[in-house]
C-alpha cells in the first residue's frame, strides 16, 4: 500500500450534469499508487499536467495502472451514452481502449493539454476541463432513447430488458444497437457494470462514518444492490474487478477501499435503494 494518496471527487456543474458523473483530483504523494480503474459504464477523461490528456474509454474489466510519486490527476467521469456527444465517434470504438484525447479532439485536444500545464493549480486545471467538455457536448445532442435507458437500468429493481425495449417501444436488438453506438456495451452488461457500482456505493457509505446504521454483510449489501445472493456477487466482482469481494474491499466487509469515490457517483441510485429497503422494513 502507497501512502499519501488523496481523491477528492465532486459533482459537476449543473451545465454538465447531462454529461459528467463527477470530476476529481487525486494526488499521489511521495509513493507510487496502484490504482484500479473499475468499469462504470461511462468513459473517464484523466489529464495529469504536463502530459497529453487521455481518454479511457468504457471499460468491461479492471485496468490497473501504476501511477508515480507526486502524480496529479485531473479526470471527469462520463455518464454512460455521453461518449459519443464528447468525441463525435461510436462508443464500440473505445471499448477497454486507452486512446490521447488529441487523437479524438485534434486541436481541441491539444489545447486542452497546454490549457492543463498553464493551470496555477488543480482546482483552476479542472475549470479548463469542465469548460472544454461543456463546448463539446454542446454540438451534439443527446439521444434522448438511451438516457432513458440508462435511468432505467441504474436503479436496483430494473427489471427485464425485454420489457424496458418494449417500454422504449423499440425492439431487443434495436436498443442493443442504440446502446453500443451510444454506451459501447449492450444493455445486459451496462445492468451488470451499474449494479456492481451501487454495491461498492452502499459498502463505501456504510463505511463512512456509519451514515446507515444496518448490517454491514457482503450478503446484505448484494440483496440490496439487486444481486440473488453472494455467489452472484463473487461472480460478478471477479469479472469487473479481477478479485473477490474480500480483496477488493481489503479484508473488510463494511467499506470500500478500491481508491475510487463512489457515493457521488451513484447518490441517486442510493435513495432509490433506501426507498426499496424502507417498503421491505
Amino acid at each position: 500500500m502507497s501512502t499519501g494518496q488523496t481523491y477528492v471527487e465532486r459533482l459537476p456543474p449543473p451545465a454538465l450534469s447531462g454529461i459528467v458523473r463527477t470530476v476529481w483530483v487525486q494526488s499521489t504523494g511521495g509513493a507510487p499508487y496502484l490504482q484500479r480503474n473499475l468499469p462504470t459504464g461511462g468513459a473517464e477523461i484523466h489529464c495529469v499536467p504536463g502530459a497529453v490528456p487521455r481518454l479511457i474509454g468504457p471499460l468491461t474489466t479492471a485496468l490497473p495502472e501504476l501511477l508515480p510519486p507526486g502524480t496529479t490527476v485531473i479526470g471527469a467521469r462520463l455518464r454512460p451514452g455521453a461518449l459519443g456527444r464528447v468525441c463525435g465517434v461510436p462508443a464500440t470504438a473505445l471499448l477497454d481502449r486507452v486512446v490521447p484525447l488529441d487523437e479524438l479532439w485534434g486541436t481541441d485536444g491539444e489545447r486542452l493539454a497546454a490549457a492543463i500545464g498553464a493551470a496555477p493549480d488543480p482546482v483552476a486545471a479542472l475549470r479548463q476541463l469542465k469548460t472544454a467538455l461543456r463546448e463539446r457536448a454542446a454540438a451534439r445532442p443527446a439521444d434522448r432513447v438511451v438516457a432513458a435507458a440508462v435511468a432505467r437500468l441504474s436503479v436496483p429493481d430494473a427489471g427485464e430488458i425485454a420489457s424496458l425495449a418494449d417500454d422504449l417501444a423499440l425492439s431487443g436488438s434495436a436498443l442493443r444497437r442504440r446502446m453500443l453506438q451510444s454506451v459501447g456495451t449492450g444493455p445486459k452488461v451496462l445492468q451488470r457494470t451499474l449494479r456492481f457500482q451501487a454495491y461498492l456505493a452502499l459498502t463505501q457509505r456504510a463505511g463512512s462514518a456509519r451514515a446507515v446504521p444496518l448490517p454491514a454483510r457482503f450478503s446484505h449489501w448484494a440483496e440490496v444492490a439487486g444481486y440473488a445472493d453472494h455467489p452472484h456477487l463473487t461472480r460478478e466482482c471477479r469479472r469487473l474487478s479481477g478479485l473477490n469481494p474480500t480483496e477488493l474491499l481489503h479484508g473488510r466487509d463494511d467499506r470500500c477501499a478500491c481508491g475510487h469515490e463512489h457515493i457521488a457517483s451513484f447518490g441517486p441510485l442510493l435513495a432509490r435503494a433506501d426507498r426499496l429497503r424502507g417498503r421491505a422494513a
